[in-house]
């Protein structure tokens, strides 16, 4: 698997999800020169969730350029999201983007949330 770091070795982003977020961007003129932003947030069934969204830079965010995709991840995110590795599958049942996170203690049935 062949990851590139983030600033600090926030989170990594494997060649197969940078190639889904690639194929997503392609012809949507709302996302059009926005990067991935990736964030936790609280909610979900175990306390805290994961959420990507296309966003612009904002003041305070830690950016880099994986696989040709520009992520974003804000400060009090990167706490959280800390070697966290981001990847994708097509598989027909729980296929979709997967993080896996060394800072979550337990993770839910669905993979979408955690407690840190």
């Amino acid at each position: 698997m062949n990851t590139e770091v983030l600033n600090d070795t926030v989170v990594t982003l494997t060649e197969t999800a940078a190639s889904q977020i690639k194929s997503m961007l392609t012809g949507q003129k709302e996302n059009e020169g926005k990067a991935l932003r990736v964030y936790v947030e609280g909610g979900g069934c175990s306390g805290l969730q994961y959420g990507m969204v296309f966003d612009e830079k904002r003041d305070g965010d830690l950016a880099v350029e994986l696989h040709g995709v520009s992520v974003l991840v804000d400060s009090d995110s990167a706490h959280y999201l800390r070697g966290a590795v981001i990847d994708y599958s097509e598989a027909l049942t729980g296929g979709g983007f997967k993080i896996s996170n060394p800072n979550a203690h337990h993770s839910c049935g669905c993979g979408k949330s955690f407690e840190a």
